[in-house]
């Protein structure tokens, strides 16, 4: 593949709205009507299409509306979107609304005959690997060499630049060395998409030609071939008694066909009785397909050595690039969770208010990158109000949930709305979501400047109350937020004194464990809070665990009363 052909599909020169820049910058729509073909830049969003003259691609056929759909860009992502067609738009033969667009894609626009485009993704090769690849595909080896060395030499080339990037400059190489090994007229690899179909993946003929169409290929011989794991070839069709249901070489005249799925090997790949030759029970990953319009002694020649590794190396070097796109979408989602955290950090950082008859502070520590602990404190006219929350579960959906529940707490908190009726209104809004098992443990409490502490615990820990040498822990309780519908939930008071403290932790704190997995607990809590400030609770937690990481998140809340 040479880098002029790269420019060319089918013989037609690339135009379009883009057509001075390299290829591969941009995706790409190759517009088919009859017997023209052009390629068309997406170098903008939106993308027009439609019968109008001004639209990007502008389809004369009265089957095609004038505002027809549009192609749009979101996220790094291709979608099509009907803008209310009579005659519809299909992407692969199913009508759609809106779809996100894969590669090979066939989009039809109200006229389902002979006028369709195929989507085409941005290229991520380099011109390096796309370079390296033409002089590999085009190298010339002495004739001392055999076929299948040559083959072996390729396929050793290919791995080195096996990346998600590379896979279909691959396949499309692949495509030509196995037709100029085999003197095939055309060669195409389906690969199975996560549903279980087949979709066309590379096409290529003889003279160097992309190939989108494959309608005229024999499909049921690929069916057949896939359906029982097993190579098909027939070489020449001439002298075959039974062509029975094989519509497709009786119409296109093809005398040689061959099917080979693309298998990925077991670990035990020999199996007894079969001189060595690779299981045929592993996974079916797609189908390398070849065929003539004549019939070939070459391709019956080689077929069982040169394609039978050309079809077990692809598979390969599928499987790799798959791990590889594994790998690039993990580091991704690994990126967006940081962003994510970064987000949530923000959302929930907390301005501690200064009031002249108490002091507040808090700390959280999250186990993974976003958690589901979150406080917070705000003050009022009703006095300085804090707040602690524990969701259930952990990781985004906790972190999200939570992310809710704060900012509903403090804007009804900034309201004055008493603290019962908060606690209500956050069950009602979770319940009636129906978002699964998702509830949150919280508690609330209100401190006015005369020592007087009002305070709704759903379901939390119970809160400590430092007294001098002596904690106090509350029984009061109503169940936590989100668990049942229409629940009545309750407060309960308690009068400070100048020097008490009020301690609200999260179960992540009692529930953290040492390295023999016994908890941390009520018990020690009790006695690191009594002891001193917060940070001498999570001193006592950091002991405990041993460098044991923690399971959960831990937050800890101290309000210390001064007076007023």
């Amino acid at each position: 593949m040479s880098s002029s052909s790269a420019q060319t599909i089918v013989g037609v020169p690339m135009s379009g709205p883009a057509s001075g820049i390299g290829s591969g910058v941009f995706p790409s729509l190759i517009f088919v009507q009859g017997n023209e073909q052009k390629t068309l830049f997406l170098d903008h969003t939106p993308f027009t299409i439609g019968r109008k003259m001004e639209k990007d691609l502008a389809i004369a056929d009265p089957r095609v509306s004038r505002d027809h759909a549009l192609i749009i860009s979101e996220n790094g992502k291709f979608f099509v979107e009907d803008q209310g067609s009579k005659h519809g738009t299909f992407v692969n033969g199913e009508r759609v609304q809106r779809k996100p667009l894969e590669r090979n894609d066939r989009l039809e626009f109200g006229a389902r005959d002979t006028i369709y485009a195929v989507f085409h993704p941005q290229q991520r090769t380099t011109n390096t690997a796309r370079d390296f690849l033409s002089q590999i595909s085009g190298i010339q080896i002495s004739n001392e060499v055999t076929d299948l060395e040559k083959l072996t030499i390729f396929l050793e080339a290919a791995r080195k630049l096996n990346t998600t990037g590379v896979l279909d400059e691959i396949l499309l190489t692949l495509l030509d060395v196995t037709l100029k090994l085999t003197g095939a007229e055309r060669g195409y690899v389906f690969l199975k998409t996560p549903e279980g179909k087949l979709r066309l993946a590379a096409g290529r003929n003889s003279r160097g030609e992309i190939l989108l169409d494959d309608t005229t290929i024999s499909h049921s011989i690929l069916e057949e071939s896939l359906r029982a794991n097993s190579e098909f070839l027939l070489s020449d069709t001439s002298r075959s008694l039974d062509l029975t249901g094989r519509q497709s070489i009786v119409a296109y005249d093809l005398r040689t066909v061959i099917c080979i799925p693309l298998r990925k090997l077991q670990v035990q790949s020999k199996t007894r009785g079969t001189a060595g030759e690779p299981s045929p029970t592993g996974e079916t990953l797609g189908a390398l397909y070849v065929d003539s319009r004549f019939a070939s002694k070459d391709i019956s020649k080689v077929s069982g050595d040169i394609l039978h590794v050309v079809a077990t190396e692809a598979a390969s070097l599928i499987e790799n690039a798959r791990l590889v796109q594994a790998e690039e979408e993990s580091r991704r989602y690994q990126q967006e969770l940081a962003i994510a955290a970064t987000i949530q950090q923000r959302l929930m950082a907390v301005t501690i208010p200064e009031v002249p008859y108490a002091r507040l502070n808090g700390k959280n520590i999250s186990c993974k990158d976003i958690g589901g602990d979150f406080f917070d404190a705000v003050n009022t006219d009703d006095g300085l109000a804090v707040v602690l929350a524990d969701v259930a579960g952990k990781g985004v959906s906790a972190a999200l949930l939570a992310s809710t529940l704060q900012g509903m707490i403090y804007s009804q908190l900034v309201l004055g709305i008493s603290l019962a009726d908060i606690a209500a209104s956050a069950n009602r809004f979770l319940t009636s979501k129906h978002i699964g098992e998702k509830y949150a443990t919280v508690v609330i409490a209100r401190l006015r400047h005369d020592g007087e502490l009002e305070y709704v615990n759903c379901g939390h820990i119970p809160p400590l109350f430092v007294c001098g040498d002596e904690v106090i822990r509350p029984s009061h309780g109503n169940l936590p937020v989100g668990l049942m519908p229409d629940v009545t939930y309750e407060s309960d008071r308690y009068s400070l004194h100048p020097g008490d403290r009020l301690v609200l932790v999260s179960d992540g704190v009692t529930e953290a464990e040492d390295l023999s997995g016994e908890f941390f607990d009520n018990e020690r809590l009790e006695v690191a809070a009594k002891k001193g400030t917060m940070k001498d609770i999570f001193d006592a937690v950091s002991h405990f665990c041993a460098g044991n990481p923690l399971s959960d998140d831990c937050t800890v809340v101290e309000l210390h009363y001064s007076g007023g």
